[in-house]
């Protein structure tokens, strides 16, 4: 039985509104909220000048296992991830073996069970090869589908470029469809073009322009078209232009939505003028892009047509990122830093403490039906993030955990600092130190 624990005097950042409150945690749950007098027998922790945040729900990782642990596991990026202050997590399908089935995706509910510090969930991935199987499957009972990450193992897979494939599974699945939005033609059209004119070295400069505005456009509205179509319930995993952020609603409240779409925390806090100071090390797919387009992310974030901030973290070897263009691989480490990065937008005055917790813990909660997380509230699970809101520290390779050991912001600083992480009522991560002593738990789905 987990000890008890009493916050006190904290200011609780919750449902649109910052109170200030002592919250006892009893059990592995959220068991009192309000002005509470000291308990026998708990640990207490001071929360004068801090601010207590629903764990971070991240709704877009890639922690590589099985088959790519060289370079990240459950272990390593599930301890990066509540350095920084979330507590749970949702995997995309495009380990080895791709999770293309029911057997494959127990399997890595079980190793993380065994391996993961945090919270976890696992999208079942779906392409051209095992569709009639997914939707022959109940998936109500799943987080969701996706097939993002699946094209680095063959042209082709991605749903967007296929409308014969959408229209079937759309029709029918009876899940969330999480998708990777880019038309691999027009890509293909554009790589060719800069192929030819220097060959395998393409200067990184033209990363946007080779994965483009009008691919992930097309993508988007022809995804969104069919899905409306069927009334399936599609998400479009990280958006990166402005054009795209008019497609989605805001007049509607998430739980209402059939389509809904997220943004990830690189392509907010980067745009086209990093590429010269950070090269490949800041390729992404889809790609980061201008500064209109990060200015039009975050107003669209802001005005509710995005519905979510993700990470897509991704590790790499640096050996694996410093290649010539079309060799150095897409994604990065940044789970670790997602909510630095959101509440250095609040220091800016960018956006309110209230819209970051609704933007990266309610709505993920919301979003994909997870029972009992993503809120502050009495008999839900404690998973809890304190910060630091005036706390100066910079990013250097000492205080990277990810296994790969870089990150594209060394050398950032943060003016603010994760200083602890509960994880189902246990003090997981307390400034600077770890207590590997449990495991997390698989997100359960409200049906």
């Amino acid at each position: 039985m987990t000890k008890k624990t009493l916050i006190k005097n904290i200011s609780i950042v919750n449902e649109g509104q910052i109170t200030v409150a002592d919250l006892l945690i009893d059990n592995g749950l959220i068991r009192l909220i309000g002005q509470l007098i000291d308990h026998k027998n708990v640990k207490v922790v001071d929360g004068t000048g801090k601010y207590l945040f629903p764990g971070i729900i991240d709704g877009q990782v890639h922690f590589r296992e099985p088959g790519l642990t060289h370079k990240g596991d459950l272990y390593t990026e599930s301890k990066a991830a509540i350095a920084g202050g979330v507590t749970s997590f949702i995997d995309m399908p495009n380990t080895f073996p791709n999770v293309l089935t029911i057997d494959i995706l127990n399997e890595k509910y079980r190793i993380a069970s065994e391996k993961s510090l945090a919270n976890f969930g696992f999208l079942l991935g779906v392409n051209g090869d095992n569709l009639d199987e997914i939707i022959k499957l109940d998936t109500s009972k799943l987080l969701g589908v996706s097939d993002d990450g699946l094209y680095f193992t063959k042209k082709g897979n991605l749903l967007a470029d296929n409308s014969e494939t959408m229209e079937k599974l759309f029709a029918n699945c009876k899940s969330i469809i999480a998708i990777h939005s880019e038309k691999e033609q027009i890509v293909e059209e554009n790589e060719n073009i800069y192929r030819e004119k220097y060959g395998e070295n393409v200067p990184i400069e033209f990363h946007p322009i080779i994965r483009s505005e009008k691919a992930c456009y097309e993508a988007t509205k022809r995804a969104i078209d069919i899905a409306n179509k069927h009334k399936a319930r599609l998400h479009i995993l990280h958006l990166t232009t402005e054009a795209e952020t008019h497609l989605f609603r805001n007049d509607i409240a998430l739980k209402d939505k059939n389509i809904t779409t997220e943004v990830s925390v690189h392509h907010l806090w980067f745009s086209d003028i990093d590429y010269k100071r950070l090269g490949t090390l800041i390729k992404w797919n889809p790609a980061i892009k201008t500064e209109k387009d990060k200015k039009g992310l975050l107003k669209a974030l802001l005005d509710d047509r995005i519905d979510l901030v993700t990470t897509d973290h991704a590790p790499h070897t640096l050996d694996e990122k410093q290649k010539p263009y079309f060799q150095a691989m897409s994604g990065a480490p940044i789970v670790q830093h997602s909510l630095n990065i959101m509440l250095e937008f609040y220091k800016q005055g960018h956006i309110s403490l209230e819209k970051i917790v609704e933007k990266m813990c309610h709505n993920p909660a919301t979003l994909y039906k997870i029972e009992n997380r993503g809120f502050i509230r009495e008999g839900y699970f404690a998973d809890l993030t304190i910060v630091d809101l005036n706390s100066i520290w910079t990013v250097s390779k000492e205080n990277i955990v990810s296994k790969c050991g870089w990150s594209p912001l060394e050398g950032t600083t943060f003016q603010t600092k994760i200083t602890h992480t509960f994880i189902n009522g246990n003090l997981a991560y307390e400034n600077g130190k770890f207590d590997e002593t449990k495991r997390g738990q698989a997100l359960q789905i409200l049906t």
